[in-house]
């Protein structure tokens, strides 16, 4: 059995959601010990209990411990490969880190995996919908991944009560991702969506973020203007380069108000192309699982080394035979990642 300190790096729930579905990928029996035991709340939260809930059931694994406040839980893998899959988290828990679970512990389904999720679309601290559609999907797709995405109802915080579907296509072998260089920026999109909420909301957002973008680049935005149980508002940015993207996102809130929001998405993305980084710091943990198990070398830059790409690394090395590398050069960090086998 495998056993992992899940209180080392960043010690959240990425790295419970990243253990389970790479069990259920290898096969390797787990225990996760120790799980947030270094955070305000310790232990798993009603949500994570969910996701590891949703990657038991899709691949006929078993599960002990998995209850919320639980320090400890063991996962065994099963040999089922479910392909119609529903999971409701029942609140404003993040659909976005709930997928990248299920999307990855689906690596070896021979058969199109389809997705139901209810729960939160766009929430704070986790990555919007939007930026799966607008830059993890087209990266992955680079690599021989496809995935389709519709957002069917958004869903904010408190209440929730967002829904997509997703389906994911039999992965196959992997292409590795050479991101040294991302070309020439061929434009920005985006996307500013707004639920139960007055129209000055998203005409502020818009004008202050053409506002600060102007001088560089013309942004196409686009307003989605939806109906639902939960009101909110937000704005989710993309710079396309012949090679790959590099998005940003803001969500509005009393301390955070429309026009403010606008100019600091735009700041937020002008400040990642500017530093010349070919992934941006939210998508690079999200990427790695891929890379380290693809058939050949991967390589990226990042501005920044956060502790979520760090903890990536150390729990993708538990379960894989993988080498990453991590060299700075000037104001980038220079990332590699080698399975076993294609040095």
């Amino acid at each position: 059995m495998l056993e992992i300190d899940s209180s080392r790096g960043e010690g959240g729930g990425q790295m419970v959601r990243t253990s389970v579905a790479l069990a259920a990928v290898t096969g390797a029996e787990i225990r996760l010990m120790r799980i947030r035991e270094n955070r305000p709340t310790i232990g798993l939260s009603k949500q994570h209990t969910i996701v590891v809930k949703a990657v038991a059931d899709m691949t006929g694994s078993t599960v002990t411990g998995n209850y919320p406040g639980s320090r400890e839980i063991v996962f065994t893998p099963g040999d089922l490969t479910e392909t119609d899959i529903k999971a409701d988290i029942g609140s404003a828990g993040s659909i976005s880190l709930m997928l990248q679970a299920m999307l990855l512990a689906a690596r070896n389904y021979t058969r199109p995996a389809r997705m139901d999720i209810h729960g939160g679309t766009n929430v704070m601290w986790a990555p919007p919908i939007d930026s799966y559609q607008q830059v993890l999907f087209p990266l992955m797709g680079k690599m021989g991944i496809e995935v389709k995405l519709d957002i069917v109802q958004r869903g904010f915080y408190p209440i929730g009560g967002g829904r997509i579907t997703a389906e994911l296509q039999p992965m196959g072998k992997i292409r590795p991702l050479d991101m040294n260089d991302l070309g020439e920026l061929r434009g920005v999109e985006g996307v500013c969506y707004i639920q139960n909420l007055p129209d000055w909301i998203h005409e502020q957002m818009i004008d202050s973020c053409r506002k600060v973008l102007e001088p560089v680049c013309d942004a196409d935005i686009r307003v989605q203007r939806t109906e639902g149980s939960s009101k909110g508002a937000g704005m989710s940015l993309v710079a396309k380069y012949d090679n790959g993207r590099l998005g940003s996102n803001v969500l509005t809130s009393r301390g955070h108000p429309a026009r403010r929001a606008g100019e600091d998405v735009a700041k937020d993305l002008l400040e990642e192309m500017g530093r010349g980084a070919t992934i941006d710091i939210h998508t690079a943990d999200q990427l790695l699982p891929y890379m380290a198990l693809a058939e050949g070398r991967s390589a990226f830059t990042v501005s920044k080394i956060s502790k979520h790409l760090i903890s990536q690394m150390d729990t993708l090395e538990s379960f894989l035979d993988v080498r990453f590398g991590v060299e700075r050069h000037r104001e980038l960090y220079h990332i590699t990642a080698v399975p076993e086998g294609w040095g």
